[in-house]
């Protein structure tokens, strides 16, 4: 907890003092949220259906010019995936504080297309079953803690601050590695998200 605190206030940190050379009267700060579609792709990973859940969080717009800006955001995002057979549906939940830190490039008035790096750190895993054979939910130890990805994504904001949003978001860190599961499987996640927010 100490580590996600310290990297969340560098980023923080390192978004902010990015105002010097921005256009500090332009700047804007927000709130978004929505729903993600998320799953995982990679080695052996089988049949498995996405897991809906969402994302939550704070957002900054800082403004460089008339067509480019650097939006940094601290959110809450559901990922994992869902399983359904014969016996039963099971669950797997991964829940993340993400850092996206995004170069914002508008096409025309309102519409910009955002991509760049993410850092994830996990906050909850568990696994849940229900079916034939009862229910079950349980706390598990297998991903990995800290996560790199990237996300790509277009926005449309309206002159009223509403805007809304879709993304892709790619783990390029392999979620698992040999020490918690056998083989070492190249496993990462994968994440549609559409949302809506406010700027300030």
């Amino acid at each position: 907890m100490k580590k996600l605190m310290l990297t969340v206030a560098i980023a923080a940190t390192s978004i902010f003092a990015a105002n010097a050379q921005a256009d500090s009267d332009l700047i804007q700060l927000g709130v978004k949220g929505g729903v993600n579609f998320a799953s995982m792709t990679g080695d052996d990973i089988g049949d498995v259906n996405s897991r809906t859940s969402f994302h939550a969080g704070l957002l900054a717009e800082i403004p460089y010019s008339e067509r480019f800006s650097l939006q940094g955001e601290v959110l809450y995002s559901g990922q994992g995936f869902e399983v359904e057979n014969t016996l039963g549906k099971g669950e797997y939940n991964l829940d993340y504080i993400q850092i996206p830190i995004l170069a914002k490039y508008y096409l025309v008035q309102g519409l910009s297309v955002q991509v760049g790096p993410q850092i994830g750190f996990l906050i909850n895993e568990e696994a849940k079953y229900s079916g034939s054979l009862g229910s079950a939910e349980t706390e598990s130890d297998f991903a990995n803690d800290f996560e790199f990805g990237v996300v790509g994504g277009l926005e449309y904001k309206l002159d009223s601050g509403i805007f809304l949003q879709g993304r892709y978001v790619y783990g390029i860190s392999k979620l698992f590695d040999d020490s918690q599961v056998a083989g070492d499987p190249s496993v990462h996640n994968s994440v549609f998200q559409l949302g809506v927010g406010y700027m300030f």
